[in-house]
C-alpha cells in the first residue's frame, strides 16, 4: 500500500512538474498579433524561441511568418505545437474562446504545457482558467501588460503577473524579452487585479492630460514649449509624455484601442461594484470614452479623448490653427 501511495505521488509531481523555460528548446505559441501581440512575440523570436501562431485573420500575422514563425489554424493547433502559450486578444469573450473553448488552447494542451493570457481581462476568468488548467495538469498564469504599442515594440513593457510563483519564475526568460518591469503580484487573478488598479489610475490621467493641453491652446500657448516645462514636474506622466505630442500632431493612431479602454474601464467598475467601492472618478471617464466612441473614434488610441473633450467647448482640435 505504501509503495502504491508513493507511486501515484510520484506521477503527480511528475504529472505537474514545471518545465524549463529557455531559448533554442523550448517552443512558444502565440494566439493573436494585434497591435501589442506582433511585436511581443517578435521579441521571443529574436531571443531564439521558435513561434507557432494563430490570429484570426491570417494576414496580420504574415510578417511574423516570413520572419520564422508557423502558422497554426486555432488556438488548440498552437497549443498542441508549443510548449507556452501566450494569448494577447481583445475581450474577456475572446480570451474564453481561445483558452476554454472546443477549439482553444487548453484542449490541446497536455500536462506539464503552460498558458499565459496577457489580455487585460476578467479576474474572475483568469481564476476559471487557472482551475480548469490545473484539472489537465497544465499550469496558467495571467500576466497584463502596460506600456502600450511603444512599449511591446522597445520590448519595456510592464508585464503585472498572477498565478503559481515557481512557473511565472520559470518564465523569466520570456519576461526579460518582452518587458522592463516584471512584477510577481500573488496567485490566479492577482495579475488582472493589478491592472485594474493601472487602467483606473490612467483613465483620470488622461481627462488631466487632454483638460490641460486643451486650456493651453485656448490660452495661446506654445503647447511643445509647455510640455517642455510641465513633463519633467510634477505634473509629468508617461501619458502626458508618449500621447501628449501625439495629440498636437493630431496622430491618434492606436497604441491601446479606445473600445478596449472601454471594455477595461467596464471591468473595473464591477469589480469596484463587487467590493462596495464608489469610484466616480472612474466612472466619469467611462462616460467621456463612451462619447469617444458614439463619435466615431472606437479604433483609435485613448488618446483620442481630447477630441470628444474639444468638441464639449466647441473646438475643432483637428483644424485648429
Amino acid at each position: 500500500m505504501i509503495v502504491s501511495i508513493l507511486t501515484n505521488l510520484i506521477k503527480r509531481i511528475d504529472f505537474m512538474a514545471i518545465p524549463t523555460i529557455q531559448p533554442g528548446t523550448t517552443k512558444i505559441g502565440w494566439i493573436g498579433t494585434g497591435v501589442m501581440g506582433a511585436s511581443m512575440v517578435g521579441h521571443l523570436m529574436d531571443a531564439g524561441f521558435s513561434a507557432t501562431v494563430y490570429t484570426r485573420s491570417k494576414s496580420k500575422a504574415e510578417p511574423l511568418i516570413q520572419k520564422g514563425a508557423s502558422w497554426a489554424d486555432s488556438p488548440k493547433a498552437v497549443a498542441e505545437a508549443a510548449d507556452v502559450i501566450f494569448s494577447i486578444v481583445g475581450f474577456p469573450t475572446d480570451v474564453r474562446e481561445v483558452m476554454l473553448g472546443e477549439e482553444g488552447a487548453l484542449a490541446g494542451a497536455s500536462a506539464g504545457k503552460i498558458l499565459v493570457d496577457m489580455t487585460t481581462s476578467d479576474p474572475s476568468l483568469a481564476v476559471e482558467i487557472a482551475e480548469s488548467a490545473e484539472a489537465k495538469g497544465v499550469f496558467s498564469v495571467d500576466a497584463p501588460v502596460s506600456g502600450g504599442d511603444v512599449g511591446a515594440k522597445n520590448g519595456t513593457l510592464s508585464i503585472m503577473i498572477g498565478g503559481d510563483q515557481a512557473v511565472v519564475d520559470a518564465l523569466k526568460p520570456c519576461w526579460d524579452a518582452m518587458g522592463k518591469t516584471i512584477v510577481y503580484q500573488g496567485g490566479p487573478g492577482s495579475g488582472q487585479h493589478t491592472k485594474m488598479v493601472n487602467q483606473i489610475l490612467i483613465a483620470t490621467n488622461m481627462i488631466g492630460v487632454c483638460e490641460a493641453l486643451l486650456y493651453g491652446y485656448k490660452a495661446g500657448l506654445d503647447l511643445p514649449t509647455v510640455l517642455q516645462s510641465v513633463g519633467s514636474g510634477a505634473a509629468g506622466s508617461w501619458s502626458l509624455s508618449n500621447l501628449g505630442p501625439r495629440i498636437m500632431d493630431n496622430n491618434f493612431d492606436p497604441g491601446f484601442f479606445v473600445e478596449h479602454f472601454i471594455k477595461d474601464m467596464g471591468i473595473a467598475l464591477a469589480e469596484a461594484k463587487a467590493m462596495n467601492l464608489s469610484l466616480p472618478g472612474l466612472a466619469l471617464g467611462h462616460q467621456l470614452y463612451l462619447a469617444v466612441q458614439a463619435q466615431g473614434h472606437g479604433r483609435d488610441g485613448t488618446h483620442a479623448l481630447q477630441l470628444a473633450l474639444a468638441s464639449l467647448s466647441n473646438v475643432d482640435w483637428e483644424n485648429r490653427s
